[in-house]
């Protein structure tokens, strides 16, 4: 269902998103159809990067894999390898961007929100796994440590060696830097949460009310018949009486 969705372009999205909701819920399956409404529309620059994640798998991969190595080298400290791949992540992205460009007119502004995607998905694991999926919503960015080639690079003459400080002060950075990523993601989760529960119960509240307004309006449709057979009893009754009338005025 949402694979069919997140096909479409963005102003196809929402009609289709309700119809299927409905069509779920004249089925019976309410919960299916509260999981289809939730779903949200996509940015156009989100969509153009999901409609190469279907449509050019293999290239992407390809980017994907590039960023997977990268990270490990980069884990690794290998400079050579860095210095390698950071060359190919340049080929690539380029490649693979032009393609997303190439899925539909984007605007300036939307074409630097696929080259930001696109970034977080070779350095961030789980930006990866999204953007593979090919259900974005919204654009991703990553503002953690990217990989990148360090003072190994340099050649043995130029390069200095670390000290026991420079590697200690790298450790902290990293930790730091770990430490304000899981501080940042407990924030985000926590407030989806918030939100989640919040919109569980708006959702609830309004099925609630949806159900108490069907049966109310299928109450008032049964009274108003009932008004309508009084209404032409009372015509029957006033033009017999008047015929009465004058009958007994002769």
């Amino acid at each position: 269902m949402a694979d069919r969705l997140y096909a479409l372009p963005p102003p196809e999205f929402t009609p289709a998103r309700e119809a299927e909701a409905r069509a779920a819920k004249d089925a019976g399956d309410v919960r299916l159809s509260r999981d289809i409404a939730k779903l949200r529309k996509p940015t156009v620059s989100a969509w153009a990067v999901n409609k190469v994640a279907r449509e050019h798998p293999e290239e992407l991969a390809e980017l994907l894999d590039v960023g997977e190595r990268l990270r490990a080298a980069w884990q690794e400290q290998d400079a050579d390898a860095l210095a390698e791949l950071t060359q190919r992540r340049g080929e690539v992205t380029g490649r693979v961007g032009r393609l997303i460009r190439q899925a539909g007119d984007l605007s300036p502004a939307a074409g630097t929100e696929v080259d930001q995607t696109l970034d977080a998905a070779v350095v961030d694991a789980e930006a990866a796994a999204q953007v593979r999926r090919g259900h974005l919503v919204k654009p991703l960015s990553y503002s953690g440590f990217a990989p990148a080639p360090t003072l190994r690079d340099r050649p043995a003459a130029r390069r200095k060696k670390p000290t026991p400080e420079d590697e200690a002060a790298k450790v902290r950075e990293r930790e730091e830097a770990e430490a304000r990523r899981a501080k940042e993601r407990q924030e985000a989760e926590a407030a989806h949460r918030e939100w989640r529960e919040a919109l569980d119960a708006a959702e609830t509240a309004y099925d609630e009310r949806a159900e108490r307004v069907a049966a109310l309006e299928k109450k008032l449709a049964k009274a108003r018949g009932k008004l309508d057979d009084a209404r032409n009893r009372l015509e029957v009754a006033r033009r017999e009486e008047r015929r009465a009338r004058q009958r007994l005025d002769r």
